[in-house]
């Protein structure tokens, strides 16, 4: 068997070398957050959600909802739908100091992926902006919104677009910088760092964060005026994920990251409570949705595992179309 030269050698090295390197590369971008997460500044909560899959099973672009008057001459003057025309976005949360002011309790930053019509979207931007900046080679427009707020937005791309309505430009600029930096898988904000490692693969929605944003009020968390009982700064992750196995079902998983496991004992026991007092109020019988929403219903199970309590449900694909078809 002929020997192999040091050159060669030497060679076939660098070869495996950067098999591996890119090997090692493909896997972290496999892992990392979506590119619209990324891109996202610093926030209290992130929530993300990827409409492409959720489109074709469901097909809900066919039934657009009726658009307000003012969003009808947003759709005519750019020819933006979104439910035909968004793809993916990600939207972090801001806490603001001042509750009553004019961003409420929770501002935000969002980055959408789609499909825009870029002259079109411009030439509105123009015609509605009341100041524009340039930032780090990209126009900023400040669009006024309603109650004496304002919307930056900043297109990035044929197919990205972000938009942030804080009170000041920091968080739309930090998401300009982001892009320009590649949004490398390593990068991100706190929020993605600390929690998005258990965020189940392929969800098609999660968020991540405060469980207070943007429901808290008081120290409370409370959904449709019903206090729910879990603590406004209490960590928590969400997602949902489509089963080809259970015939298109929904998987819905909640976890409440408490301090303590007494904390964790109490929020179970709460939450088993309403959970089985939901189940009572709901008769028994009725069509076909009425007894896919009871099997909703019924599959929800709360577990407490030390200091994280766990709620996990299966929404029926029965429920899902019902839904879909009512739009």
């Amino acid at each position: 068997m002929p020997r192999l030269s040091r050159r060669t050698l030497y060679s076939l090295l660098v070869v495996c070398a950067l098999v591996i390197a890119l090997a090692v590369l493909l896997v972290l971008r496999f892992h990392a957050p979506p590119e619209v997460a990324r891109l996202l500044p610093e926030s209290d909560a992130i929530v993300y959600a990827n409409l492409k899959p959720v489109r074709a099973a469901t097909h809900f672009d066919e039934k657009p909802v009726e658009p307000a008057p003012e969003y009808a001459r947003f759709l005519d003057a750019t020819g933006f739908r979104w439910e035909r025309d968004l793809d993916r976005m990600a939207v972090a949360l801001h806490r603001m100091p001042d509750p009553k002011g004019p961003n409420g309790p929770v501002a935000y930053t969002a980055v959408a992926e789609g499909r825009f019509d870029a002259p079109r979207l411009t030439k509105w931007l123009q015609a509605n902006s009341t100041a524009q900046e340039s930032y780090a080679g990209h126009t900023v427009f400040t669009v006024p919104a309603e109650e004496g707020r304002v919307l930056r937005v900043a297109p990035l791309g044929f197919d990205l677009m972000a938009a942030s309505n804080m009170p000041t430009p920091e968080q739309i600029h930090s998401v300009l910088d982001r892009h320009g930096a590649g949004a490398s898988p390593f990068s991100g904000s706190s929020v993605l760092d600390a929690h998005y490692r258990d965020v189940p693969y392929f969800a098609l929605a999660w968020g991540i964060g405060h469980i207070g944003l943007p429901f808290s009020e008081n120290g409370r968390v409370q959904v449709f005026g019903v206090s729910l009982p879990l603590a406004e700064d209490t960590d928590f992750i969400a997602s949902v994920t489509y089963r080809v196995r259970d015939g298109g079902a929904i998987h819905l998983k909640v976890e409440d990251l408490t301090p303590a496991e007494d904390d964790a004992a109490k929020t179970t026991t709460n939450l088993v409570t309403i959970t089985n007092l939901v189940r009572g109020f709901l008769p028994r019988g009725g069509t076909e949705n009425d007894q896919a929403l009871h099997r909703a219903v019924d599959s929800v199970v709360v577990a407490q595992h030390k200091t994280r309590v766990e709620l996990t449900a299966t929404i029926p694909p029965e429920l899902l179309r019902a839904t879909a078809a009512s739009k």
